[in-house]
């Protein structure tokens, strides 16, 4: 499947939460491409490659992947300002909200993994559908670029998450962290598992299509005198 040459192609910014720092494979991978700049030096060339918040018109179910088994459904949403900036104001409020509330956990839990102050990060919702459903939040993988990545924390949005366990119709919630280097803007394969999504691929043109339309919408604000 083609994807167009856009925003997304340029890949995923990491939430750069302090100075990045310590090796892996997946930042091995991305030595050849130009580094993403700190936000904290680079704060003017970063929010041009962003579209404007408050235009979008997406939910937050067109920009989650689902996955689902016998006894449990899961939803996992990229918390990259470009992508939710693409949603309706009340649903991109509503996750910039989560994410900058907890700002100090992140941090601490991306210290905490021994691989630097950066992370990507990603809401994760766990639906109950049978009672008592044991999970293992560890075993959420994703797949990008031929490269797997695993969870390397997590800050628990609800009470019970850190008990692993769901009863019918019960969500339980998280942000889970992962290393930079997986490319937002490219289709990308979340698995639980035996369980495996690839949604993300028709996602990617979604995003773009609703990027310019948010664009076209900015540009048509009559400007203040």
């Amino acid at each position: 499947m083609q994807f167009s040459r856009s925003w997304l192609e340029l890949g995923a910014l990491a939430l750069v939460i302090g100075a990045c720092g310590g090796g892996s494979r997946a930042q091995a991978q991305r030595d050849d491409r130009p580094p993403v700049p700190d936000a904290a030096t680079a704060p003017a060339q970063q929010d041009l490659s962003l579209p404007p918040a408050g235009y979008g018109s997406l939910r937050q179910d067109q920009v989650g992947v689902n996955l689902a088994t016998s006894n449990l459904r899961i939803r996992v949403i990229p918390l990259d300002e470009r992508v939710i900036r693409l949603l309706a104001p009340d649903a991109y409020r509503s996750l910039h909200d989560v994410r900058e509330s907890r700002s100090a956990d992140i941090l601490t839990a991306a210290r905490a993994s021994g691989r630097g102050d950066s992370a990507m990060v990603f809401m994760v919702t766990f639906f109950g559908l049978q009672p008592q459903t044991r999970f293992n939040p560890d075993d959420l993988l994703i797949v990008s670029q031929n490269a797997t990545f695993r969870p390397i924390g997590r800050v628990a949005l609800t009470p019970r998450f850190n008990e692993n366990e769901l009863n019918p119709r019960e969500q339980l919630a998280a942000i889970y962290l992962y290393e930079p280097g997986i490319a937002i803007g490219r289709p990308f394969i979340v698995q639980y598992g035996p369980v495996v999504s690839e949604a993300w691929a028709q996602t990617v043109n979604l995003l773009n299509a609703e990027r310019t339309r948010v664009l076209a919408r900015a540009a048509a604000r009559p400007t203040q005198p």
